[in-house]
């Protein structure tokens, strides 16, 4: 009964600390419905099953802790040899004058508040919807609190073959910043589009994010969370696939006090394909690193395919937390479901935490999941060492080999060699202390 006193009680606070933004008729009752699920839910404490392993405390407490501004001068911003529609948000504010014009072939976007500032509007269907509908088995209400309080934000439709890539740029410039983002993205029937993010955003940082594929649609998303030591972020990922869709996910994450980030997705359609991937690389030298992926994929269609690929790099008392579930609800008959998570732990200090699950409701599927944790190979180590190679060099290619399995699900080739060069050039900072 204390717990649920206290959950209610943050709710209050935070709430009374935070203003509902304007908008139409449509945008209030979704934000309004946000409310009232989120005073239902209550904000997460440890108590909580899909908690246990992330202590919630930064993310729910009245105000973010600060977080010191990250010198990345020395470094060429991640995508910029890939031409791309730069969109840029500075500490949660959408930035016009850093960002290109919006017009982009096959692909329309809109600021989140200029769409809810109309009385008709795509995004009425899809703003707020696709969340709710992800709060069931498992309450998720900082996703909650997001829908109803975001004030930025986009929302893009793809209505054919997207030109060239879409790119979100997240600035960190305020030390006591606190973000609150919400996107929304449709994708029309047989369109594509790739999606990108890119940086930290904020001393604190909520996003979520909202995706309908269509029927024979193509969604790509990659995303790198940046190099600041003491930001603190929870993400959400909505997801809704139609038939034959495909859906690709993909982040990099290094450095970071606490990340949180929550993959949803339903595969509603037959032959629809979904796969999700991460990769982590916590060092706990230059402060605490907690890293926590949840990944809930429900299949209720047929012959659907879902991929969950985590891989996580550790050291220094870093601490890795992997949480993936597979629905296969009644009907969803040929289903082809299949989780792995990795972790590779540099040292006795850092720890991984795995809950696998499976949930099977159909008697003709085929699923596996599988969670190892485990230190180098000393005779992979022994065999470089043996031909010159110095011990951290090589320490460095099996790092690189060990989480290339998560790469590799990129579906773009030039993003995943920026992606291992991004990899290399942190690695190589390591190494130079």
């Amino acid at each position: 009964m204390a717990v649920v006193q206290t959950k209610q009680d943050l709710v209050e606070s935070r709430i009374a600390a935070l203003a509902m933004p304007e908008g139409k008729a449509w945008a209030k009752v979704a934000r309004q419905d946000a409310l009232a699920r989120l005073r239902a839910m209550g904000l997460p404490h440890r108590r909580d099953e899909y908690w246990k392993y992330t202590d919630p405390t930064s993310l729910t407490q009245l105000a973010a802790s600060r977080a010191a501004l990250h010198d990345d001068s020395d470094e060429t911003p991640v995508f910029a040899a890939i031409d791309r529609l730069r969109l840029v948000f500075v500490d949660g504010v959408f930035d016009p004058a850093q960002s290109d014009d919006p017009a982009l072939a096959g692909v329309e976007i809109m600021r989140l508040t200029d769409a809810m500032a109309m009385d008709l509007h795509w995004a009425r269907d899809y703003f707020g919807k696709l969340e709710a509908q992800g709060q069931s088995p498992v309450a998720r209400p900082l996703a909650a609190l997001n829908t109803a309080f975001a004030t930025d934000g986009v929302v893009i439709r793809a209505i054919g073959v997207a030109e060239k890539p879409v790119s979100l740029i997240y600035l960190h410039r305020d030390p006591s910043s606190d973000a609150i983002l919400h996107h929304v993205v449709r994708v029309e029937s047989g369109a594509s589009l790739t999606l990108l993010e890119n940086g930290p955003a904020a001393a604190r940082f909520n996003k979520v994010m909202e995706v309908s594929v269509a029927d024979d649609g193509v969604f790509d998303h990659v995303r790198t969370q940046g190099r600041d030591h003491e930001r603190r972020a929870v993400t959400h990922v909505f997801a809704r696939l139609g038939a034959r869709s495909q859906y690709k996910s993909f982040t990099l994450t290094a450095n970071g006090v606490l990340t949180r980030n929550e993959h949803v997705i339903t595969l509603t359609g037959g032959d629809a394909s979904a796969h999700v991937a991460g990769a982590a690389l916590g060092d706990g030298a230059s402060g605490a690193f907690h890293h926590d992926d949840t990944v809930f994929i429900t299949h209720d269609a047929e012959r659907c395919e879902s991929r969950q690929v985590f891989k996580k790099v550790l050291r220094n008392s870093a601490v890795g937390v992997f949480q993936g579930k597979i629905l296969v609800k009644p009907g969803a008959q040929k289903t082809d479901g299949y989780q792995i998570s990795q972790s590779l732990l540099l040292d006795d200090d850092s720890v991984f935490l795995a809950k696998p699950e499976l949930e099977i409701y159909a008697d003709d599927v085929s699923c596996s999941h599988g969670s190892t944790t485990g230190a180098i190979d000393e005779t992979a180590l022994f065999y470089l060492r043996a031909r010159g190679v110095p011990r951290d060099v090589a320490t460095d290619l099996l790092v690189l080999a060990f989480i290339d399995e998560a790469i590799a699900e990129i579906a773009d080739a030039r993003l995943a060699e920026d992606i291992r060069h991004r990899l290399e050039l942190w690695l190589g900072r390591r190494r130079q202390g």
